[in-house]
């Protein structure tokens, strides 16, 4: 998924769930910014201060992609959540232990996950890492049939548009032959590309296992949008109704008519909509900056380049940067030591 989900559709359904715009907000920018949080390291402070981060996303050509460790404690928490073939912990799926890791919608692991972050609500970065838990939920549905980390299971070929729309010229053939992505590895949905993330695609491909996958993205992407808003009324102890029918055939109206292959161009229309009052919640304004002065980093740091030491300002320890951060490495931690062990992963 991309920024029009992650972001514009995390916000929607927070509102739905109830959440008030300025938490929907958190949560919604928390969501998206797990896809473009690609620095790990130490910040310095000009009064000695420190603080350590970790990342929780790598561009898609990057040398690091290539280490499985760093598949482990990135791909594999925040993106590409362990299935376990969808058994309950004590039971394994056939096949070998990489099918244990393939990502699978609203799985066993996936409702443990959130029900991790719905039993936490008391801390600070509370909103924040259920703004990471939803995007990694989101993620069940859209990465189903993949995994996070290097493998041939991830390979995919033979892949065409199905339907009567035809977004891509030349077909999704044509299209994959002309950018650089087509030398990425089999490294989660690398080898497919976009094409799981474009919420108005259907089409079809033959898997590593040589099975035909049909899959119709607006039907998944619906599904997903309902499930982070069920579990979102759950984290505020209400009834999980889920998304009503007006507002799902929004949705669907949105994921369908908006045909663009450029993500940011899709989530700009999203934000128009939005602010349209499309939606039962009413008219609302979002934005979302990952660089640049309105970003949670430089209101956090003063800017987004980092700089060998940073004037500290005690405000730094209850900025949504730092919050976020906090919650990211709890979520990572959560995920691969407590949860995924008892499904017997080790993947730590």
């Amino acid at each position: 998924m991309q920024i029009d989900f992650h972001h514009a559709v995390t916000y929607v359904a927070a509102r739905i769930a109830g959440f008030p715009h300025d938490d929907a907000d958190i949560i919604a920018y928390a969501a998206q910014y797990v896809d473009d949080a690609t620095c790990d390291g130490t910040i310095k402070f000009d009064n000695k201060a420190i603080y350590k981060r970790i990342s929780s996303s790598h561009k898609t050509i990057d040398l690091e992609n290539l280490d499985p460790v760093e598949d482990l404690v990135v791909w594999m928490p925040f993106h590409f959540l362990p299935g376990n073939g969808g058994a309950d912990p004590g039971d394994d799926p056939e096949g070998t232990f990489i099918h244990k890791l393939v990502a699978l919608p609203d799985s066993p692991v996936a409702q443990e996950m959130v029900q991790a972050a719905i039993r936490d609500p008391e801390k600070p970065y509370s909103l924040h890492r259920l703004g990471i838990t939803m995007h990694v939920y989101a993620d069940t549905w859209a990465h189903q049939g993949f995994a996070g980390v290097l493998h041939e299971i991830n390979e995919v070929d033979d892949f065409e548009e199905i339907g009567d729309s035809r977004v891509f010229a030349g077909g999704l053939k044509g299209f994959i032959n002309h950018i650089v992505e087509k030398a990425a590895p089999p490294l989660g949905h690398g080898k497919a590309n976009v094409f799981p993330d474009m919420p108005f695609l259907s089409w079809r491909y033959k898997n590593g296992q040589g099975k035909v996958i049909e899959r119709n993205n607006t039907d998944i992407f619906c599904e997903a949008a309902n499930g982070i808003c069920k579990a979102m009324q759950r984290y505020r102890g209400q009834n999980e109704t889920g998304i009503g029918v007006q507002d799902m055939t929004s949705l669907r109206d949105l994921f369908l008519s908006l045909k663009l292959e450029d993500g940011s161009k899709r989530h700009n229309e999203w934000i128009k909509a939005i602010a349209a009052g499309r939606f039962s919640f009413g008219p609302a304004t979002i934005s979302y900056a990952d660089e640049g002065q309105d970003s949670w980093k430089a209101q956090a740091l003063g800017g987004t380049r980092d700089l060998p030491k940073f004037p500290y300002k005690d405000s730094f320890l209850t900025s949504n940067w730092k919050l976020f951060h906090d919650a990211l490495q709890l979520h990572r931690i959560t995920v691969s030591h407590d949860i995924l062990p008892i499904y017997g992963i080790c993947a730590a």
